[in-house]
């Protein structure tokens, strides 16, 4: 019999599968270093992803350098 609430017992199951699968990429991946091996296309869906968070959250990068840009031509117009 479990002490945990039910959906905490999942919460709990589930966030230490992801923890081991993300410590064992790190091992494995740290063994090979920069060099080519079979956990590339692992890690670019990660960059991949990583990115796409970054641009929901923060913005893209074009769209802040249009910004930057109209901020730039707004202040030579006005010493």
């Amino acid at each position: 019999m479990s002490l945990m609430n039910p959906k905490t017992d999942k919460f709990v199951k589930r966030l230490t599968i992801v923890a081991t699968i993300t410590a064992s990429y790190f091992l494995l991946t740290a063994d090979y270093g920069p060099k080519p091996n079979a956990l590339d296309p692992i890690k670019k869906q990660l960059l991949s992803a990583q990115s796409t968070v970054k641009e929901f959250f923060l913005g893209s990068k074009s769209e802040s350098e249009e910004k930057h840009i109209g901020k730039s031509d707004s202040n030579k117009d006005h010493p």
